[in-house]
C-alpha cells in the first residue's frame, strides 16, 4: 500500500469521472435537442472566447476509444452524465431512441471492459424548452426530472448499479439563476432559493421512482468545502456561518434531517425571499439515501467582509489548495449526518504544456497525493468514505472558462481530438494498480 493510501480500506474503490455537456459534442445530432448551455454559450460574453460544446473531446464519436482509455488506468468505476436534451430533447414526452442508445453502448462498453458505470442523471444541461417554461424556480421542472428519470431507468436499470440524481444543486441554482455565470443566466435570489428548492425536489421525486424500480445504490452530489472564521469577531464568525448554511446545511439538513435549518430560512426571508416548501416536499426530498457525492476543491477563510485569502499556493483556477480542509469536510459531515460518502470529483486545473509528445503536470500529482492523503487521514479519523473517483478524466470545455481551463488527467488536443496521458493519468493508474 502506498504512504498515501494508508487507512483505506482493502474494497475502497477507484474512478474518473466526466460529464456529458463538456465532453460529448454532437449537439445537434441524433435528434439531441438545445440544452441551456447551448443557448448560454451563445450569449455574447458569456464564455471566455465566445467557446461552446458543439464538438468538446467529441467523445459522442470517440466513445470506444475513450472507454479503453479508460480502462488502461485500471479504474473500477466511470462517473458520467446523461445529457437529458438527448435522450428527451424537449424535457417531455417519449424517449428519444437514437439519443439513449449511446448511453447503452456506452454502459456496454464499460460493462466489456470490467469497468462499472455510474451514472449522473442531470449535470447542469437542463433542455431548453423547460427553461423556457420557467426553468428550475418552476415546481413542474421538477416532476418532468422525475418522468426523465423513468425514461433513462427503463433503458440502462438493468445494467447500472449506481444512480446519482443531481450534480452540484448549488451551481445549478446560485451561478444558473442568482449571479448569472453559468446558464441560463439569470440574476434573481430569489428565483434562486426556488430553483434551489425545486432542485432538490426533483431529487426526492427521482429517487422515489427510482427506488420504486429496485434500485439499491441511490445518491446526489454536492459540491462542499470547509468554512472557517478569519476571527471570532461576531461579523466574521456570522460570515462562516452563512456560507456553510448556503452552501451546505441548505441541501443536507432536508436531504438527511427533513428539514431546512431556521437561521437560512430567517436568512433568506431577510433578503426578502423564501423556500416554497410545500405539504409532504420534505418527506419526499429526505427519501433515504445509500450514498453523498462529495465533490472538493477548496476551503474558504470568511470576514465580514469576504472571502480572506491566505497565501497558499493556487491552481490555474484562482482556488487556494487546502487538503487539510477535505479532511476536516468529511470528518464534520460524518459527525453531523452519518451518511456514506463517496468522493465523486477531486482535482485541479494547472497551466498544462504538452512538449516532446509529454505533460509532466507535476503540480497535478502532488495536489492528487496530497488530497487523496486527505480523504485517508479522515477515514482513519472515522469518515465513512467508500471510494474516489478523480476530476476529470479528461480536458474539456469548462463552462464560463472554455477551453483555457485544463483538469484532465488525460490531455486533449481540441483540433485534432489527440488524447495523451499526461504523468498525472499513470501515477493514478500506478496508485491504483499497486505499482507505486
Amino acid at each position: 500500500m502506498s504512504d498515501v493510501t494508508a487507512g483505506l480500506p482493502d474494497d475502497f474503490f477507484w474512478g474518473v469521472a466526466t460529464s456529458a455537456y463538456q465532453i460529448e459534442g454532437a449537439w445537434d445530432e441524433d435528434g439531441r435537442g438545445l440544452s441551456i448551455w447551448d443557448t448560454f454559450a451563445r450569449r455574447p460574453g458569456a464564455v471566455v472566447n465566445g467557446e461552446n460544446g458543439d464538438v468538446a473531446c467529441d467523445h459522442y464519436h470517440r466513445m470506444p476509444e475513450d472507454v479503453s482509455l479508460i480502462a488502461g488506468l485500471g479504474v473500477d468505476k466511470y462517473r458520467f452524465s446523461v445529457s437529458w436534451p438527448r435522450v428527451q430533447p424537449g424535457g417531455r414526452g417519449p424517449v428519444n431512441p437514437r439519443g439513449i442508445d449511446f448511453y447503452s453502448r456506452l454502459v456496454d462498453s464499460l460493462l466489456e471492459k470490467g469497468v462499472d458505470p455510474w451514472l449522473t442523471l442531470y449535470h447542469w444541461d437542463l433542455p431548453q424548452e423547460l427553461e423556457d417554461a420557467g426553468g428550475w424556480p418552476l415546481r413542474d421542472t421538477a416532476h418532468r426530472f422525475q418522468d426523465y428519470a423513468g425514461l433513462v431507468h427503463d433503458a440502462l436499470g438493468d445494467r447500472v448499479p449506481t444512480w446519482t440524481t443531481l450534480n452540484e444543486p448549488w451551481c445549478s441554482a446560485v451561478l444558473g439563476y442568482e449571479t448569472g455565470r453559468h446558464a441560463p443566466g439569470r440574476t434573481s435570489f430569489a428565483e434562486a432559493m426556488r430553483a434551489t428548492h425545486h432542485l432538490l425536489l426533483a431529487h426526492g421525486l427521482a429517487a422515489g421512482e427510482l427506488r420504486s424500480r429496485g434500485v439499491s445504490s441511490l445518491g446526489i452530489t454536492l459540491n462542499m468545502g470547509s468554512h472557517t472564521a478569519a476571527s471570532s469577531d461576531p461579523g466574521d464568525v456570522d460570515a462562516a456561518r452563512r456560507a456553510d448554511g448556503f452552501g451546505t446545511r441548505i441541501y443536507l439538513d432536508p436531504l438527511v434531517l427533513g428539514r431546512y435549518p431556521d437561521d437560512v430560512l430567517a436568512d433568506v426571508a431577510a433578503r426578502g425571499a423564501s423556500i416554497p416548501v410545500a405539504d409532504g416536499d420534505l418527506a419526499v426530498i429526505s427519501t433515504p439515501l445509500d450514498v453523498v457525492g462529495v465533490n472538493y476543491y477548496t476551503s474558504h477563510v470568511h470576514s465580514a467582509g469576504g472571502v480572506v485569502p491566505t497565501g497558499r499556493p493556487v491552481t490555474a483556477m484562482d482556488w487556494e489548495i487546502v487538503p487539510e480542509g477535505f479532511t476536516s469536510l468529511l470528518l464534520r459531515l460524518q459527525r453531523d449526518y452519518s451518511v456514506p460518502m463517496v468522493i465523486t470529483e477531486n482535482g485541479a486545473a494547472f497551466d498544462d504544456r504538452l512538449v516532446d509528445g509529454l505533460v509532466e503536470d507535476v503540480d497535478r500529482v502532488a495536489y492528487l497525493a496530497s488530497h487523496i492523503s486527505a480523504v485517508a487521514a479522515a477515514v482513519r479519523g472515522g469518515a465513512d468514505v467508500r471510494g474516489y473517483l478523480a476530476w476529470s478524466l479528461m480536458d474539456n470545455f469548462e463552462w464560463g472558462y472554455g477551453y483555457g481551463k485544463r483538469f484532465g488527467l488525460v490531455w486533449v488536443d481540441y483540433g485534432s481530438q489527440e488524447r495523451v496521458l499526461k504523468r498525472s493519468a499513470r501515477w493514478y493508474r500506478d496508485l491504483i494498480t499497486g505499482g507505486l
